[in-house]
C-alpha cells in the first residue's frame, strides 16, 4: 500500500509548524494519484498518505494521529453505502473528512454532511474547486457544492447528547472566547492575533470546542448557537 508522498501547501491557507498531513482513501491506485497531483501545486510541503480501504485508512490514523484531513472516497469495494463514512468518523472524530465521489446526487450529498462529513466535492470538479473544498474544510468551514444550499442540521436533541448549554458549560474560559470569535466569522489568525497565542494553540482551542459541543464544523457551532441565550451557559456554570 503506498503511503508517504509530497503534496503541496499553501502557507496562505494554513500554516503549522510540522506542515501538513493528508490521507486518500481510494480503492483504484491511479485516481489516488491523480488526486494528488491535482492537489499537490496547492500544498507543496503537506504528506500525503494513501489508503485502498477503510481497514487500512483506520490503520493510518490511528499510526498518525497529526493527520489534518481526510479525502475519502465513497465507492470502495466491500463497503456499503456510507459505512465507510460513518466508520472513520464513529473511530476518529475530529480528522475532517472530505467526500470525494463520483456521485453527484444533492440527497447523497445531503446524508454524507448529516453524517459527519466536513465536505463533499464529486470528481468531476476542477482542480481549482478542489483545493477551494480543501482550504475550506481547514479553515474550519463545511465545503458544499455550489447549487446545494446550506444544509440543514437536525434541531432535535440526538440520544445521549446533553442540552446545548451544558456543553457549552464544559468550555474552559478561553475555549469560549474562541468560540465567541467563531460566531462573530473571525479566522484562526484572527483570532490568533487577538488573543496573542500561536495559530497551533487556535486551532488545538477549535478542536476541543468541536470535540466538547459535539459537532462537525465551525459552521455548525454557529447555526448551534446562533439563538442561546448565554446566561443560561452562566446558570449551569454557577449551578
Amino acid at each position: 500500500m503506498p503511503d508517504a508522498g509530497a503534496i503541496g501547501r499553501d502557507p496562505g491557507l494554513r500554516a503549522t509548524e510540522n506542515g501538513m498531513q493528508f490521507l486518500i482513501v481510494d480503492d483504484h491506485p491511479l485516481f489516488r494519484d491523480a488526486l494528488a497531483g491535482a492537489v499537490g501545486p496547492a500544498y507543496p510541503d503537506a504528506v500525503l498518505r494513501q489508503a485502498d480501504g477503510i481497514g487500512s485508512a483506520c490503520a493510518l490514523l490511528a499510526a498518525h494521529p497529526g493527520i489534518d484531513l481526510t479525502l475519502l472516497d465513497l465507492s470502495l469495494q466491500g463497503v456499503a453505502g456510507l459505512d465507510g463514512l460513518v466508520t472513520i468518523r464513529n473511530r476518529f472524530p475530529r480528522v475532517p473528512i472530505l467526500v470525494v465521489s463520483g456521485h453527484d446526487d444533492p440527497r447523497i450529498m445531503r446524508e454524507v454532511l448529516h453524517h459527519g462529513a466536513a465536505g463533499f466535492v464529486p470528481k468531476a470538479v476542477d482542480r481549482a474547486a478542489l483545493t477551494r473544498a480543501i482550504a475550506d474544510v481547514l479553515a474550519g468551514a463545511l465545503a458544499i457544492p455550489a447549487g446545494l444550499g446550506e444544509p440543514a442540521f437536525p434541531r432535535a436533541r440526538p440520544s445521549g447528547k446533553l442540552p446545548l448549554p451544558e456543553r457549552i458549560a464544559r468550555l474552559t474560559p478561553q475555549q469560549l472566547r474562541v468560540m465567541m470569535m467563531i460566531r462573530q466569522g473571525k479566522l484562526n489568525k484572527q483570532i490568533a492575533h487577538e488573543l496573542q497565542v500561536g495559530d497551533s494553540t487556535v486551532k488545538a482551542h477549535v478542536s476541543e470546542i468541536l470535540r466538547k459541543l459535539e459537532v462537525i464544523s465551525r459552521t455548525q457551532v454557529v447555526i448551534d448557537t446562533a439563538a442561546l441565550d448565554f446566561d443560561q451557559v452562566h446558570d449551569v456554570r454557577t449551578g
